[in-house]
């Protein structure tokens, strides 16, 4: 029986995977071209990580295998990013070109005879190259390929239209990469400028159902249509973490085969890969996000107060959504930034929270009524936002000593929010209650949901900015309130300082006449 494949290249025999047949003919397309004198494209083929890259275009290489018209060779680059010097670089991959091609009358020695390897006669026949891991060679290497491609993508239009007339057997070439292959970190710009784009898609929802349908004809065991819902909603169908949750619903954790998988298997499964375990894909995620400058950048985007512009052209924007920290929104008028996926955004909002605030201090003290807190009824919302603005005014000073701060050295938004997650965390460490957030849209809304005693508290955090946005915050909160179907949900107000007559006109609760749920607000002040 298949499994699913969390690590390394997808094998059609032994795992689980989407054909993806679109793309394989697609890519197939572009590299043979409409007509063999006027040759094939030369085309990147770019995605975040771990979205499939090498499979899809391995799939291509067995497909034009089948094409007695041309050489058809993949070259995996990976093994040379720890050389520096070009010239070897290039000396290197023409002498595996020279092996595999037996061409045995030509020595590369460096990037200025590459180009020779493709002449015509030379080869027997054209070539079709595909490089996988291309920008992990060093930016000079990457831009001498780049160049001498380019060079010859040239001479191979200028000649006569006839392929006998051409001096190049280079009929097309497909390089294989996250960033540098497109020219982003080449300061003089990328000289690469011929080539297609082909960018790799995460999956569809349909085609994440298809893989744990496929499962369950295989081992007869059903999962449920909300588990295979939530897997794509929490991985918004990267392909890594789809196989990844695959992976521990059906083998790490699937401890009753012989019962249906449910949310009560996805819940628990999901919380040990939240907190518990290793995965490459995420740890390599979190340490691109975590890195100066991009760490200032991800902490920005936690902030509430407003969307973050996406710009492919702005470095570090381009660096986190290539490795898989960031995606894109698109609205009606423009184009932001979101993180890549719910679950990455809660492993980086816990990594974060902990990096900043490892030692909370003592947030009650030991002789402490809590009777304020918890009553019969439940827990006082109110109250414990009123605990921990008081909590933040006595321990600020340490508490806050090296926080990421703004241009104009104020503590960054985001800051109060892991701030407070934390503090909950250690009031209730003790107490059967269950806190975690929760991101429903991807940007910088950030929800805290307690449970305590069957009962669950939904929390939205929200910054003060104007009273017109404090009114649609009212809205919005109703809106999630519905959603998680709660009939009273809170709003935490972060604000800098608040006089007692705001305090009476803004902490009104607010019953939104279309959701019929009632928004409670309440403010926090920080004391700045």
């Amino acid at each position: 029986m298949r499994k699913f494949s969390s690590y390394g290249s997808v094998s059609k025999k032994l795992h689980y995977y989407v054909p993806r047949e679109e793309l394989i003919t697609q890519a197939c397309r572009q590299l043979v071209g409409e007509d063999m004198d006027d040759g094939g494209h030369y085309i990147t083929i770019w995605a975040p990580r771990q979205c499939g890259k090498s499979w899809i275009m391995r799939e291509v290489l067995w497909r034009l295998w089948e094409d007695d018209r041309f050489h058809v060779l993949k070259l995996n680059l990976e093994h040379l990013k720890m050389m520096k010097d070009a010239d070897r670089i290039a000396a290197a991959v023409g002498g595996e070109l020279n092996s595999l091609l037996s061409i045995g009358n030509i020595s590369v020695k460096g990037m200025d005879d590459f180009h020779t390897l493709f002449l015509k006669g030379v080869m027997k026949k054209p070539l079709i190259l595909i490089m996988d891991e291309f920008d992990a060679l060093t930016e000079e290497a990457i831009a001498g390929f780049a160049g001498i491609f380019r060079n010859i993508y040239n001479i191979r239009r200028e000649d006569p239209a006839s392929s006998k007339g051409k001096r190049y057997l280079l009929h097309a070439v497909a390089l294989i990469g996250v960033r540098a292959v497109l020219g982003v970190e080449n300061v003089k710009g990328s000289p690469f400028n011929v080539q297609r784009s082909v960018n790799i898609p995460n999956l569809t929802d349909e085609e994440v159902s298809a893989m744990f349908g496929w499962y369950e004809q295989e081992s007869g065991q059903k999962v449920e249509q909300e588990v295979t819902d939530s897997v794509f909603y929490e991985t918004r169908g990267q392909p890594g973490l789809v196989s990844w949750f695959g992976e521990l619903l059906t083998e790490t954790y699937n401890k009753t085969p012989g019962e249906p998988i449910t949310m009560r298997h996805f819940r628990y499964v999901f919380r040990m890969a939240v907190k518990a375990l290793p995965n490459n894909n995420v740890i390599n995620i979190i340490s691109k996000a975590k890195q100066t400058p991009y760490r200032e950048v991800v902490l920005e985007l936690f902030r509430t107060d407003q969307k973050v512009a996406f710009a492919f052209d702005d470095p570090d924007l381009n660096f986190l959504y290539m490795n898989g920290v960031i995606d894109t929104e698109e609205t009606d008028d423009d184009l932001y930034v979101r993180f890549s996926s719910p679950f990455v955004q809660k492993r980086l909002f816990n990594y974060f929270s902990r990096e900043l605030f490892p030692d909370m201090g003592k947030v009650f003290e030991p002789f402490d009524d809590l009777a304020d807190i918890f009553t019969e009824n439940g827990l006082r919302i109110g109250n414990l936002i009123l605990r921990y603005e008081k909590y933040l005014r006595k321990n600020r000073e340490w508490l806050l000593k090296d926080a990421p701060r703004r241009s104009d050295l104020r503590v960054t938004e985001a800051v109060y929010h892991f701030n407070l997650y934390q503090f909950l965390k250690g009031f209730f460490a003790n107490e059967k209650v269950r806190v975690w957030p929760e991101f429903p849209t991807g940007n910088g809304e950030i929800d805290l949901i307690i449970e305590y005693e069957g009962t669950r508290y939904g929390l939205e955090l929200k910054s003060f900015t104007n009273d017109r946005n404090y009114r649609e915050s009212l809205k919005q909160a109703a809106r999630y309130g519905k959603s998680l179907k709660l009939s009273v949900i809170w709003l935490i107000v972060f604000v800098e300082d608040i006089p007692d007559e705001y305090r009476e006109k803004y902490e009104k609760d607010y019953m939104d006449k279309k959701t019929r749920v009632t928004v409670k607000p309440v403010f926090a002040a920080t004391g700045e």
